[in-house]
């Protein structure tokens, strides 16, 4: 079956699924696509998989950093925000927020208590972080539908979450559309080849409309922005100048059993 949103497939209970590793990703990458889909009646939801509440005990000074980068507090009120800002963007696409419990990886810890990633998110995958791609599995399946549609990141910018979610996707043994990682694209165009090696992509339009509320679900996550920006006027252009690229956006799809 060809999964696409532009066919004349009409079964009543399919659903696209955007994963999302953290809260803004699948609006950073396709919120344009997202608003063209739920404005045409195709229920789109965005399940953000590392929505969890972090563990007890200090956080390292690097997630320090970045809450201080972020502005935000402590780790619980970090991920509190994140969760409001998270549910306003979904609405500027029309799409259902879905939290899944999985910390983010600058909070979680091995069963003694020492933090997983406690310099860094980009430095490579844990060895002692593997349970995680089965519990995503595990959450992942438990609330699929046999026709749900699936789209997960491409891992751009190796970011650890963001490899271990395509990692748990492609377990699932279902067919998948891939989404470029923003804003990590802009930055490592060059990891574009070997990320979507064996995947056939697709353009998809994105309207003025759309991409008016692609760039406002990307402001809800107001936090974020001094973070994977400039400034609020960098991210419109760089949005507007990747839509214009491809008349909206490209996704990359694979068959199942490919």
């Amino acid at each position: 079956m060809q999964s696409d949103p532009d066919s004349s497939y009409t079964q009543r209970d399919m659903r696209w699924i955007y994963i999302s590793p953290h809260f803004d990703d699948a609006v950073l990458s396709c919120g344009g696509l997202i608003w063209e889909q739920t404005h045409t009646g195709i229920p789109v939801e965005i399940w953000t998989i590392c929505a969890g509440d972090p563990p007890p005990g200090p956080i390292s000074p690097f997630a320090q950093a970045m809450h201080d980068e972020w502005q935000t507090g402590n780790g619980p009120e970090t991920v509190a925000l994140r969760r409001i800002e998270d549910q306003k963007s979904c609405r500027r696409v029309g799409a259902q927020a879905v939290h899944l419990p999985v910390p983010d990886c600058i909070y979680r810890r091995t069963g003694t208590g020492s933090l997983l990633y406690p310099d860094g998110i980009f430095g490579g995958l844990n060895p002692r972080d593997t349970a995680v791609v089965e519990d995503i599995v595990e959450l992942v399946s438990a609330r699929l539908q046999r026709y749900d549609v699936l789209v997960c990141p491409l891992t751009i910018g190796q970011h650890v979450d963001h490899l271990n979610v395509r990692a748990a996707m492609e377990r699932l043994g279902r067919p998948l559309w891939y989404y470029a990682d923003i804003p990590y694209l802009f930055r490592k165009p060059e990891q574009l080849t070997d990320a979507s090696a064996g995947l056939s992509p697709r353009n998809f339009y994105v309207s003025a409309q759309g991409l008016q509320a692609w760039q406002e679900s990307i402001a809800a996550h107001k936090s974020q922005i001094p973070f994977l920006f400039d400034d609020d006027n960098d991210m419109r252009q760089k949005i507007r100048n990747y839509a214009r690229e491809f008349e909206g956006l490209r996704l990359w799809e694979r068959e199942q059993g490919a």
